[in-house]
């Protein structure tokens, strides 16, 4: 789905997947889920594009439902996977600390593991090379994407910012819908190892200057990085 000239999304409100297009190629922001990879390939299809085009591939973190297609997209196409050093060993092995689910409501519940069935989250195929990044990092793939640490989800979260998609791609940084309980609007997002941390990287954003905010659960933000970050603080 097209959202701006050089900003496309795959996926839906309940996990999403960006593409940043240039006329240099394309970098994918965020990997779904396994079964996304058909729907990358139509949105390829209708660009005119293929698998060849895409450049690189940036993880906002290391969680299985943003890193589903990125291992076949590097072994059958040579595409680079780049993640926040920090999350390169949950990228690679699913390692991760169990934390509180917080609430939840069983109709969105059962529609978010029913969709991540359907979209063949089982068995999780996890990363075996992938390529460390760091805060500050401004990554030679095509949108000039740049590195902004965003501990706290995850210690490796990070968000993306392209001056030419006009856009911040957040993860799960925040999120705009609630995959466990359905609420819309900006908030936190479940499954958070530090919720404190989370809330603190908020700040980050605040300097960033972009007209999106793309999170990996939720409909994409149309306003500034600022409003959205002081939105979810409120409704923490």
């Amino acid at each position: 789905m097209k959202l701006a000239p050089h900003l496309h999304r795959i996926g839906n409100d309940i996990v999403a997947a960006y593409l940043i297009v240039a006329d240099d190629g394309i970098t994918v922001i965020d990997a779904g889920l396994p079964g996304h990879a058909k729907d990358l390939e139509r949105e390829l299809a209708d660009l005119g594009r293929t698998p060849a085009d895409i450049r690189g591939l940036v993880l906002t973190h290391g969680d299985s439902d943003h890193i589903g297609f990125a291992e076949s997209l590097r072994r059958e196409h040579g595409v680079p996977v780049y993640v926040h050093a920090a999350d390169a060993h949950r990228a690679r092995t699913g390692e991760k600390p169990k934390v509180a689910t917080g609430p939840m409501r069983l109709g969105p519940t059962i529609g978010f593991f029913w969709y991540a069935l359907r979209k063949r989250a089982v068995p999780t195929r996890y990363v075996t090379e992938v390529t460390e990044v760091h805060d500050g990092d401004v990554l030679d793939l095509p949108g000039a994407p740049a590195i902004i640490g965003m501990p706290g989800h995850s210690p490796g979260s990070i968000a993306v910012h392209s001056p030419l998609a006009d856009a911040v791609f957040v993860g799960d940084a925040l999120t705009t819908r609630h995959v466990l309980t359905g609420r819309p609007g900006p908030q936190p997002a479940p499954f958070t190892d530090d919720p404190a941390a989370a809330s603190a990287s908020l700040d980050r954003l605040a300097g960033l200057r972009a007209s999106w905010v793309l999170p990996g659960h939720g409909a994409p933000w149309r306003g500034s990085p600022a409003d959205v970050a002081a939105a979810v603080r409120a409704a923490a």
